[in-house]
Order: structure tokens, then sequence, then C-alpha cells
């Protein structure tokens, strides 16, 4: 009988991880377009495109986090560190793919560390906030 559990709980777990990037994804390509359309009418700076991209992505990695965690709000750290780095390599091959650009460099790595980490604290304050 734990045998059945033990699998059943690697299952959720699995299938929580797909939904969470599952939605990370769609949010961030809803932004994306959105975020397309104001820069045809506004023209904005370099410097407020790439904030504009960062926000987009944290709060990718927030509604992620969010659905992961959803239902069993138990050990979001882990399940924010995934999320948040898994959505960061499948957004990534997605993009370059989009643009036919693969280019590994510093920007892919800091961008694992720092929505690794967004998603660290928003699965934190996930399973530690007002129930």
């Amino acid at each position: 009988m734990s045998n059945e559990v033990a699998v059943k709980n690697k299952t959720n777990i699995f299938s929580c991880f797909i939904k969470g990037i599952f939605v990370s994804l769609i949010t961030t390509l809803i932004g994306i377009f959105l975020f397309a359309l104001i820069l045809k009418f506004v023209n904005l700076g370099d410097t407020i495109i790439k904030i504009v991209n960062q926000i987009i992505k944290i709060l990718s990695v927030l509604f992620g986090v969010k659905i992961c965690l959803k239902g069993n709000k138990t050990k979001g750290l882990l399940k924010g560190i995934v999320v948040g780095v898994l959505y960061t390599v499948f957004s990534y091959f997605i993009f370059s793919i989009l643009v036919s650009n693969f280019a590994f460099g510093l920007n892919f790595l800091y961008d694992i560390l720092f929505l690794g980490l967004a998603g660290l604290v928003c699965g934190v304050i996930f399973v530690n906030g007002k129930k």
C-alpha cells in the first residue's frame, strides 16, 4: 500500500510542476503580447523594456508557483526553485526556437539564478502566508 502512495505522490508532484510551468509560460506569452501592443504605440527606452521583461518573468514564476502549490502547500521552497528554474529553461528554448537563435551566455545563467530565487521566495511566501 505504501508503494502506491509513493507513486501517487511522485505523480502529483510531477503534475504540479507541469501545471506550474505551463501557467508560467502562458503568463509570459500573454504578458509579452500585451507589452508588444503597448510598444506599438509608445516608444520606450531599452532600460524600461528590460525592466518590464523582468517583471513579466517574475509574475510568470509567481503564478506558476501558486498553481504548483495549489492543494498541497508543502515544500514551497523546493517547488518554487524547481518551477523557477524549469520555467527559465523551457521559456529559453521556446523563445530561442521562435527567433532562431540559440546563444547560451551569462544572461541565461543569471536568469536561472534570479528566477530560481524568485520561485524560492514565492514558494516560501505562499506556504507560510495566511491560509
